[in-house]
């Protein structure tokens, strides 16, 4: 089995290009279908949205997210027919997002409920923005700006999950040493504690910091992940160096049920949590 040691950052080789969405392919492609249904040239088409046609080629190969004007006057252009009006709301942008990931981000989407367990880095859905660059810039190989940002933003772009209607149960279970660790100094540290205590606050979402004098763990395997689907169904998920495993077997995902249940048993509380990082906040 291959892990990804960045939550959800893309990687490199055969398994870890970051790509375009499946999303935004589907909608390129059915706008150049109607354009050429409609009978347009690609700079034709571009005349009449008022874009480039280099922008029209990137809508339509599924690399770039449409702008609301886009949407809006590609439908006049094409005859109103209300399907990209009606698919523009369901786009998502995944590039940087590493594609072993992916799966399991659409997966997140629908959940009714998402257990976290983190041992490496503190999960991607609390990480603060400069926290996460820490993350990113700090893991080999080499990445530039560009690189940088898109997985920073794909990475922040998750917490919307957070405000979704219904809303989802969250549990994140994460080492007391992720967050001693120092990662981007003493100023990122602080802020990330911030946020943390912020996110612990929050009506739905338990947040346990497992303590670092703790023999009996039941987290020596490394990190899990599990998700109830709207229709009750469990997944879980697994990660580490360069790639992941979604796991749907009821007997594999059984087995993380009853770690992850043990791990929260051996962690703080929820309040004795929120205590230790209030704690390690007046520390700095």
């Amino acid at each position: 089995m291959a892990y990804d040691n960045t939550d959800g950052g893309a990687g490199k080789g055969s398994c870890g290009e970051p790509g375009v969405s499946d999303s935004l392919r589907t909608f390129g492609a059915v706008v150049h279908a109607l354009r050429e249904h409609a009978g347009l040239s690609r700079e034709e088409f571009a005349e009449r949205v008022c874009f480039s046609k280099h922008t029209v080629a990137s809508v339509e190969l599924g690399r770039r997210m449409p702008e609301r004007d886009f949407v809006e006057r590609a439908e006049e252009a094409t005859g109103n027919t209300g399907a990209l009006r009606r698919a523009a709301p369901h786009l998502s942008r995944q590039a940087g997002l590493a594609s072993w990931f992916r799966q399991w981000a659409r997966l997140e989407t629908q959940a009714e409920t998402l257990w976290t367990y983190e041992c490496r880095v503190v999960p991607g859905l609390l990480q603060t923005e400069r926290y996460a660059r820490a993350v990113t810039e700090s893991v080999p190989p080499v990445k530039d700006e560009h690189q940088v940002t898109e997985q920073v933003t794909a990475r922040l772009e998750r917490h919307r999950l957070f405000d979704r209607r219904p809303p989802i149960t969250f549990s994140f279970i994460i080492e007391q040493s992720l967050l001693e660790r120092g990662t981007g100094g003493p100023d990122v540290t602080r802020e990330l504690l911030d946020s943390l205590l912020e996110r612990a606050s929050q009506f739905n979402v338990e947040l346990q910091v497992m303590p670092r004098h703790q023999p009996d763990h039941a987290g020596f395997d490394g990190p899990l992940r599990l998700l109830e689907t709207p229709d009750n169904k469990w997944f879980g998920y697994a990660e580490g160096q360069r790639g992941g495993i979604l796991v749907s077997d009821p007997k594999e995902v059984s087995i993380m049920f009853q770690r992850h249940a043990r791990l929260r048993s051996q962690a703080l509380t929820p309040d004795d949590s929120k205590s230790l990082l209030t704690r390690l906040r007046g520390a700095l």
